[in-house]
């Protein structure tokens, strides 16, 4: 295939970090296609619209989901991409990789598509860049026979599950994210697999509140470990901060003088709720104040550290920006315990109860979100046989009225109140 012209592409090589441009022009050594690539970028850069569109569904026999259609609309000017699909492959929890591991899938690639991988997709999969139709049966078969390996998630189903560290790695992480991401992906393959809900679901497990894979903002089912007792204090350790014997923030900010550490200004007066102070040399926190921000531990790793009652906050319905705009998961369950004793089975009510709803309730392409959204957070919470905190509570009542229901009133309704309200509701 040819070399094309491409000067608005080429700028991209300029600057002073390593550009995808010099990357794809290597690999269009091996892979010609990638020569049709860059040249359709160019065209996409000159027209400012993409020149890639839907065309249809494509897979492999047996699985709904894990390859996602990629086709051109001119194709006659890059044969090379006339069809490139991307193939998502179910990456493992953590993202802990062998380099052996990484050597085969990268050596199947090039035999079987174009060598470009993404590492990797927002939903968390290894993403295959670029294929023919023909070739998907013959890669799907060496990747599952050969490699051991599977695809992950693509439509209207349940994406492929990620999590942070962990334990692996993290002293922060109050549940074992790898071990429960690992059993709900093997639980729940049917549901990955094949697609069978309203639009896609989305699960991510981070290990504590600082939250490192974003699941609050990115998933629709959100475990975040945190705690239910005291933070522990270290109260020597305190010392050590003030008195400047241990770098804040373990000292992530060297190289940089930000002068003596100030307790009260760089800790205790950023408490979201000013739940800390001192009092005398003694650090003192209101633990029922305390909303597991994590910034008084990040910056003192030391000194403080989660407490030993440990478990998972849940919280549903995040999303991207597509119909309404991007929206944060709604706290649902504050203090869940998860235990891999009995393969995470209150995970798993949570979870079912979750869908058993919205599988009945939500539109085509609606997320569980914007169902919530739809028809109400407390009709979600009640579904959830959660009580409503004011946590809950967006923004005070915008009008006067108060309706009860009829097992809500002490003592009953008086019937004709009642039969004004079935008439009225019919």
């Amino acid at each position: 295939m040819p070399k094309h012209d491409t000067p608005m592409i080429d700028e991209l090589e300029s600057g002073p970090w390593p550009s995808f441009v010099t990357d794809l022009k290597r690999q269009a050594e091996k892979s010609p296609q990638c020569w049709d690539i860059l040249g359709k970028m160019e065209l996409s850069f000159r027209d400012r619209i993409t020149h890639w569109k839907h065309g249809g569904i494509v897979g492999v026999f047996g699985y709904g989901g894990g390859i996602v259609g990629r086709y051109s609309d001119v194709p006659e000017q890059y044969p090379g991409v006339a069809h490139f699909h991307t193939v998502r492959l179910n990456q493992p929890s953590s993202k802990f990789y062998t380099t052996e591991k990484l050597r085969q899938v990268c050596d199947l690639w090039e035999k079987r598509g174009s060598g470009m991988t993404n590492m990797h997709g927002s939903t968390g999969d290894l993403v295959l860049l670029g294929t023919t139709t023909d070739q998907l049966e013959p890669l799907f078969w060496d990747l599952t026979h050969d490699l051991n390996w599977d695809l992950g998630g693509s439509g209207s189903n349940l994406r492929t599950p990620s999590c942070c560290l962990g334990k692996a790695r993290c002293e922060y992480s109050c549940i074992d994210t790898q071990a429960l991401c690992h059993h709900l992906t093997m639980h729940y393959q049917d549901e990955i697999h094949r697609p069978a809900f309203p639009y896609k679901f989305k699960f991510k497990f981070s290990g504590c509140p600082n939250d490192c894979v974003a699941a609050i903002a990115r998933s629709d089912f959100a475990v975040l470990g945190t705690w239910k007792d005291d933070i522990r204090i270290d109260q020597s350790a305190v010392k050590g901060y003030v008195n400047g014997d241990f770098a804040s923030n373990a000292g992530a900010h060297a190289g940089r003088d930000w002068g003596k550490f100030d307790i009260e200004k760089e800790v205790i007066d950023l408490c979201p709720t000013h739940c800390m102070r001192m009092k005398g040399e003694e650090l003192q926190i209101d633990n029922s104040n305390c909303t597991r921000c994590m910034h008084c531990i990040n910056v003192m790793p030391r000194a403080l550290r989660p407490g030993l009652e440990q478990g998972a906050t849940i919280c549903v319905g995040a999303k991207a920006p597509i119909l309404d705009g991007a929206q944060f998961a709604t706290m649902t369950i504050p203090f869940l315990k998860v235990d891999p004793e009995n393969d995470f089975e209150e995970v798993i009510e949570v979870i079912e109860k979750i869908w058993d709803w919205w599988m009945e309730v939500g539109k085509n392409r609606e997320r569980v979100g914007e169902t919530i959204m739809r028809v109400g957070l407390p009709t979600f919470l009640k579904v959830m046989e959660v009580d409503i905190v004011p946590q809950h509570v967006k923004e005070p009542r915008s009008n006067p009225y108060v309706f009860w229901g009829e097992d809500e009133v002490e003592g009953g309704w008086d019937r004709s109140v009642v039969e004004f309200r079935k008439r009225h509701a019919q």
